[in-house]
């Protein structure tokens, strides 16, 4: 099996280098990622490795696809120590087989084995052969291998008569056929091993053929390729021993292929996969085969690929309670079509080395029921045994991963599908909710699909999503356990099957007339190359837990027809507890939309809901499941407190190679207005609910009144959710939802806290009833005696009666005082509006002291240029809250004022007293008027003819960055590079201007990129207010001057000419310097000046002075901000807990994390893909590249000048 590669397969180099040339996207929308700067380079690093194999011992060929002949006695030996469970495992398939072979083993005629999907007879050799080398003394278990394999090696193909184009059958049984023969091999006579490798061999060139023209050749990321794949190269890898050079044709197909599949899995920073968890346990079973083979016989190492570190939580994160069944988005059964122990055990092993993969294995493997739905295959149960004991780890502890034991959400961003409660075991306290509302392929494929940054991508053609399903906003429900509503697994792609809405009229309905659902229904597949189908998305908006509550959203416009001139299809879940869900429909509809019929629906695949209606408090109508006497229900209305009666209807449809059945709750609601709401609550028995009532529906949201248990629930939501200052305006803080219940109030995104009754300050002492009487007595006494007045001192009837209205218009005035002071009405609401007013202007800054933001966040982002500030705008860009603009460019300049800003830094700190003195007043305008009027400011920049001097004396400002190489260039080449960048620079303001016409209420994000602004903090805070969010990043000196000497040639210390700008930063002119001690001069630059004094600095300790006095300076400066206004982000934290970190930042701006966001940031810090300028590759090592590159000598010296602050901000020493 000698290989040797000549030259590279990848072509992904050709087709990249014209992509990736750009310093930086000048886009809010187009950069959605910033790839790598020429793919070569990855493939660099991913053959890096390569290498020829070693020339073939001629005594022993096989076994050598998995491991080698001198491994077989030790893998006997574990049989009956370490791995003795899955021996046990592997036996009893063996003896399962032997019992029923007329089952079992291929049928004698070639016409029977065609007649029908044949993956079983593959599928169980490997554990068969396997179990005949570790027991080669059962003569009936190895006489039944031999008959198996002469069956199959005398039929004249493997292919299946009904299906002619699907070569998946044939894949199976070559990995089978070649995998069995190469354990069997020393146990073969000459004669069989010649027949059976010859037939090896012609399969293998057969799938070769194939291909080249099938569809699975070309279309990445799906179960038929991987499949398909991984047999060609088992086949190569096999029978390759005598025909090498052929063998080797196709091995480099496989590579090739297999290789760009890594690539693209690598952007998957959730490490799922959108065919969903049954086929997507059938991919990963060839794919983790495929890695284990690839670095066995080529030396391809893939174990870094982050797909790989995430996908033990594609597993863990969709088991319902009890380790039976799992999410059954896309096409599915109850769960895994191929392992998943195998895959399992292959990550904790290779990859994880935690015990966390071992642990759930071993959880599955004790779980397996015996009987029933959820029973696996006999056609895949066995198929992966044998590669779940060569890879097992018996070393590496089993241990559940972190927090487990309670309910957690996870959110899978880039597949678009939230859990909570998933991988307990079955308890009634243990509840399990799904949502699901994300981008056809997945969000990493449908963003290349759309953005095109691999020329060897065709668009759709590339991939297959068509077991996918038309389910984006589709949920399931199981309180404590019980499936309550789920999916209804495999079957045709029918919205109605997935628990969506669908509406009617539609122009364009296919199917189900006049109704229509989402895009691509009505066929087995989904249509994924139809009109807009391509296009179709479902949006995850927000997803929240708190305690045991759980918040999220979806919104799935994008994924209907615009004919029917929809708005939004907005749709909100609320877990309330472990038996209460809530779930909201949010329905908007454009005037001339042709609908007015919405109906949705919910399946239970398990147990019937009950034909009788059911009604809630006889006001709502409902359903409701019997389990064993506990009674599951639902019931719903709508805006108008409409309730239809529900059809309850059946469904049997088409399934793998049978029928399934399916029972489901359908409720049509008329859709008269422009606006439809639609509640629905869902309880299990062990909770009362005695009421639930829409309290407010205005057009920004609404509230829902809801008692559970005796407790009442005020649920408040927001359903114009990209309006960051309506979210604050409904809730008072910037998140999507709230619950106040028991004198707390739930923010989701944020947290809980008590909510303070107001004690009002009053002087009632008596019920008010009481008060009426006594000033009615009160009247009544004194006219008595003003009549007793003017019986004795007969005072005129006229007067009497002047002091007695006198006196009845002031009683009556106190009454009205007691009235209104005590009113609670809505007529009185205005009249106490500007009371109430003046209390919570009075209070404000009472709040921003506790840390609740009450103020929409402008965002300043400063750092020390090279800190990796850069990549914070991962977390803003392309965002409706958020408008990221970098300063400065050339048309979005610093004004000149009597103090020039250095680009890189200055030793001067602008105070408050500077504003209040009217210095830097032109910046303070410009400040104003890029935050405060920021859509104007954009709008009052002139992009048509900018003067050549002006681009001139830009470039002359920025010829550091644009050099390119040393050649010369001509006059008109200068020219026209100019004009290219001023048509970028003026398509950045243009994108810019789009960004706040979609969202006009973006807040905008400053993103300063020289270090002299953050000693300037204060002097923004007086001019923003209370507003200002300012995040300050900083970076480890060590890796900081690393990344300003090492990282570029010519490094960034001579690119920026850092010495000269020290040095004029201290320059003295007319006896004056820059800035003076008096005048806001740092005091912790005197360091610096000294040090530049000394003859004997040099780069290293120039620059760890200057990072010294910089970060000193700013954090004395900044320390007088309000914790509400200033935070401190470490570039290390960023990059090695993304997750955390970006949470952080955002519950700081007083806004929940977005899925979206995550996402970006996930895909920077993860995947060796994203590359920052001047800095390179970001990865959680690439960052500590300076421990192993820069010499002790330099990281000591640069401890020995900073170290005293490196300790202060959590930077251990690296030399001690």
């Amino acid at each position: 099996m000698a290989l040797m590669f000549t030259g590279h397969t990848f072509f992904l180099a050709l087709t990249m280098f014209a992509v990736f040339t750009f310093e930086e996207s000048v886009s809010n929308y187009s950069d959605w990622v910033t790839f790598v700067e020429n793919i070569d380079q990855y493939e660099k690093q991913q053959r890096e490795g390569l290498r020829a194999e070693q020339k073939l011992k001629t005594a022993v060929l096989h076994p050598s696809l998995y491991f080698d002949a001198e491994d077989v006695q030790a893998l006997k030996q574990k049989a009956h120590t370490s791995h003795s469970h899955l021996f046990r495992a592997i036996r009893s398939a063996v003896i399962a087989m032997l019992s029923n072979p007329l089952y079992y083993l291929p049928p004698p005629k070639h016409a029977d084995f065609a007649a029908k999907w044949n993956e079983i007879y593959g599928n169980n050799l490997p554990p068969l052969a396997f179990y005949c080398l570790l027991c080669p003394e059962d003569k009936a278990a190895f006489d039944f291998a031999l008959e198996y394999m002469d069956r199959m090696a005398g039929y004249k193909n493997w292919l299946v008569e009904n299906a002619p184009g699907d070569e998946v059958p044939l894949g199976h049984s070559l990995t089978g056929f070649a995998t069995a023969f190469d354990f069997l091999y020393n146990s073969l006579e000459n004669e069989r091993r010649q027949k059976y490798l010859e037939k090896i061999w012609s399969i293998s060139k057969e799938m070769y053929e194939y291909s080249k023209v099938r569809s699975w050749g070309k279309q990445l990321l799906h179960n038929h390729q991987a499949t398909n794949m991984l047999a060609l190269l088992i086949g190569a890898l096999v029978a390759g021993v005598d025909k090498g050079s052929q063998a080797n044709i196709w091995k480099h197909a496989v590579v090739d292929v297999m290789e760009k599949t890594m690539f693209l899995l690598n952007h998957v920073v959730d490490g799922s996969l959108d065919e969903g968890v049954a086929y997507g346990s059938y991919t990963a079973k060839s794919v983790t085969q495929y890695v284990f083979l690839a670095q066995r016989h080529f030396g391809i190492n893939n174990l870094e690929n982050n797909w790989l570190k995430m996908h033990f939580w594609f597993y863990y994160a969709t088991l319902l309670p009890g380790f039976q069944r799992t999410v059954g988005i896309a096409d599915s059964n109850y769960n895994w079509f191929y392992g998943p122990e195998s895959q399992l055990v292959f990550l904790d092993k290779f990859v994880m080395k935690n015990g966390a993969g071992n642990w759930l294995a071993q959880q599955i493997r004790k779980h397996r029921p015996k009987d029933g739905p959820m029973v696996p295959s006999t056609a895949q149960r066995w198929s992966t045994l044998h590669t779940e004991f060569i890879w097992y780890a018996a070393e590496i502890t089993p241990q559940p991963p972190p927090g487990y034991g309670s309910a957690k959400m996870h959110v899978f961003p880039n597949w678009g599908v939230v859990t909570y409660g998933a991988g307990l075991p079955n308890s009634q306290a243990n509840t399990f909710v799904s949502f699901k509302s994300g981008k056809l392929g997945g969000r990493a494929v449908y963003d290349i699909v759309h953005f095109q940054p691999y020329m060897w991508i065709d668009g759709w053609r590339s991939f297959n999503p068509g077991h996918e399903h038309p389910d984006q906003n589709s949920f399931t429900f199981a309180p404590n356990g019980q499936v309550f509503v789920s999916e209804a697994l495999y079957g045709p792609k029918l919205s109605h099957l997935n628990n969506v809405l669908v509406f009617a009229p539609s122009p364009t309905s296919q199917c189900n007339q006049p109704w229509e659902g989402q895009l691509g229904e009505c066929a087995q597949w989904l249509k994924w190359i139809g009109d807009e189908v391509g296009d179709s998305t479902g949006e995850i908006i927000t997803a929240s837990q708190a305690g045991d509550m759980m918040f999220v959203s979806g919104e799935a416009v994008s994924a209907y027809t615009s004919a029917m001139k929809l708005k939004s299809v907005y749709r909100v879940l609320l877990l309330l507890n472990s038996q209460t869900l809530l779930v909201v429909d949010n329905i908007e509809k454009e005037e001339d939309s042709p609908v007015n019929s919405v109906s949705a629906f919910f399946h239970n695949l398990d147990i019937d809901f009950k034909y009788i209606p059911y009604k809630f408090k006889n006001k709502y109508n409902g359903a409701m499941m019997d389990v064993w006497d506990a009674h599951y229900k639902m019931f719903w209305f709508d805006h108008h407190g409409s309730s239809p009666v529900a059809r309850i209807q059946e469904a049997e449809q088409a399934a793998e190679f049978k029928k399934r059945w399916t029972q489901f709750v359908n409720v049509t609601f008329p859709m008269k207005n422009r606006l439809t709401r639609i509640v629905y609550l869902f309880y299990g028995p062990y909770v009362n609910v005695s009421n639930c009532r829409l309290i407010d529906n205005a057009k920004p949201g609404f509230q829902i009144s809801l008692s559970v248990n005796n407790t009442e629930n005020t649920i408040s939501v927001v359903t114009e959710y990209q309006n960051l200052k309506t979210r604050f305006d409904y809730l008072g803080f910037g998140g999507f939802a709230k619950v106040v219940h028991e004198n707390k109030v739930t923010k989701f995104g944020l947290g809980t806290e008590s909510v303070k009754k107001r004690i009002k300050n009053s002087t009632a002492v008596f019920p008010f009833g009481f008060k009426v009487n006594i000033i009615a007595g009160l009247i009544l006494g004194v006219s008595l005696v003003i009549l007793a007045f003017q019986w004795r001192f007969y005072i005129s009837f006229g007067k009497m009666l002047r002091w007695i209205l006198i006196l009845v218009v002031t009683l009556w005035l106190i009454e009205l005082v007691d009235v209104w002071s005590m009113c609670t009405q809505p007529i009185c609401t205005k009249w106490s509006s500007g009371l109430t007013k003046l209390e919570h202007d009075e209070g404000n800054k009472a709040k921003q002291l506790e840390g609740n933001p009450v103020v929409l966040p402008d965002v300043i982002i400063t750092s020390l240029p090279a800190s990796g500030a850069d990549i914070l705008k991962q977390l803003f860009f392309n965002s409706s809250d958020f408008l990221y603009i970098r300063i400065p460019t050339p048309y979005l300049e610093i004004p000149e004022t009597e103090f020039e800003i250095d680009s890189f830094v200055d030793p001067c700190e602008w105070k408050v007293s500077d504003v209040q003195n009217g210095h830097f007043r032109l910046i303070q305008g410009w400040l104003q008027s890029l935050v405060r009027g920021t859509k104007l400011h954009l709008q009052n920049i002139h992009l048509s003819e900018a003067s050549k001097s002006k681009i001139a004396q830009h470039f002359a400002i920025n010829k550091d960055k644009k050099k390119r190489s040393k050649k010369r260039e001509s006059m008109s080449e200068q020219r026209s590079r100019a004009r290219g960048s001023q048509d970028k620079d003026a398509e950045y303001i243009r994108e810019l201007r789009r960004h706040l016409s979609y969202y006009p209420n973006a807040r905008p994000v400053l993103s300063l990129s020289s270090g002299s602004w953050t000693l300037k903090l204060p002097f923004f805070q007086e001019i923003l207010g209370p507003s200002m969010r300012a995040l300050y990043v900083v970076r480890d000196p060590r890796a900081w001057i690393y990344s300003m000497l090492y990282k570029n040639k010519p490094n960034l210390y001579s690119l920026r000419n850092v010495p000269q700008r020290l040095a004029a930063m201290f320059k003295v002119e007319n006896g004056k310097g820059k800035c003076s001690l008096n005048e806001g001069y740092a005091f912790e630059y005197e360091s610096l000046r000294k040090e530049l004094s000394n003859s004997n600095s040099n780069a290293v300790s120039v620059l760890s002075y200057l990072w010294l006095a910089n970060t000193a300076a700013a954090l004395r400066i900044n320390g007088v901000l309000l914790p509400t206004n200033y935070q401190l982000i470490k570039f290390e934290d960023i990059v090695s807990f993304p997750q955390k970190t970006a949470e952080t930042i955002f519950a700081f701006l007083g806004i929940p994390l977005p899925p979206a966001r995550l996402n970006q940031i996930l895909f920077a810090t993860s995947t060796h893909l994203f590359y920052l300028p001047y800095e390179g590759e970001i990865s959680s090592s690439s960052i500590h590249s300076w421990k192993q590159n820069m010499p002790n000598e330099e990281i000591r010296r640069i401890e020995d000048i900073c170290y005293s602050l490196m300790d202060h901000l959590g930077y251990p020493k690296f030399i001690e």
